[in-house]
């Protein structure tokens, strides 16, 4: 909130209230467009040195001319806050808050009436606006609670993922050993087997031999019976 020195809302000189009496300390009268801008534009207090001071908006009509150095005030503080043209910025809404307060002031200064209803619709603007707000900063959170949501997705995902390709190299390696194995069982069946054949074929090869030597003991044998 800017100070009443600062402010695009014109002020008028402040003033000391007596703290016993509760009352003005210099002798000012307050005429009904002074009560009803007070009552828009509720006075500032603040204590100085032990000492309640007052200043209260300005009941003084402005000239074209203080319309016009206002529009220069306005763009000069637009420019020096660096307020931004579009979006959501609060120095840009303070500034034209302000602005709006000041011509506030300048109608009911001329028309109380029009003055008070201008007030409304600064209230109603002002409820509409922190809506918003609330609904942007609401949406805002909900954004980042989705992309921090998001973010440990995916990093559950990449941890997933690495799970798995670990998993995908293991099972690799087993299927490399198991094949490993599987061919050398095969090579030690076969030569297994070629071996067995071989022993069989021998035995074979003995049996027939032996065969052949019974066979010619038997016609030794029974040849020399034939011929007596």
């Amino acid at each position: 909130m800017a100070s009443p020195s600062d402010s695009l809302l014109k002020y008028d000189r402040k003033f000391k209230i007596d703290r016993k009496s509760g009352s003005r300390s210099s002798q000012v009268s307050v005429d009904s467009t002074e009560e009803n801008l007070n009552f828009i534009f509720p006075p500032k207090e603040w204590m100085d040195g032990g000492q309640l001071l007052v200043q209260q908006v300005s009941a003084d009509p402005s000239t074209e001319a203080e319309v016009v150095n206002l529009q220069e005030r306005l763009d000069r503080k637009l420019k020096e806050g660096e307020a931004s043209q579009t979006g959501i910025c609060p120095v840009r809404r303070e500034l034209y808050s302000q602005l709006f307060d000041e011509l506030i002031r300048q109608v009911t200064i001329s028309c109380v009436e029009r003055g008070l209803l201008l007030a409304r619709v600064r209230e109603e603007n002002k409820k509409t606006v922190d809506s918003y707000q609330k609904l942007h900063k609401s949406l805002v959170s909900f954004g980042v609670r989705r992309q921090l949501q998001a973010h440990q997705e995916n990093t559950d995902l990449e941890k997933r993922i690495s799970e798995l390709r670990k998993e995908k190299q293991d099972l690799t390696e087993q299927l490399k050993t198991l094949r490993a194995q599987s061919s050398e069982n095969e090579k030690r069946e076969n030569e297994r087997r070629l071996g067995e054949a071989e022993r069989r074929a021998k035995e074979i090869q003995l049996l027939k031999e032996s065969n052949e030597q019974i066979k010619a003991q038997l016609f030794k044998i029974i040849l020399p019976k034939k011929s007596l």
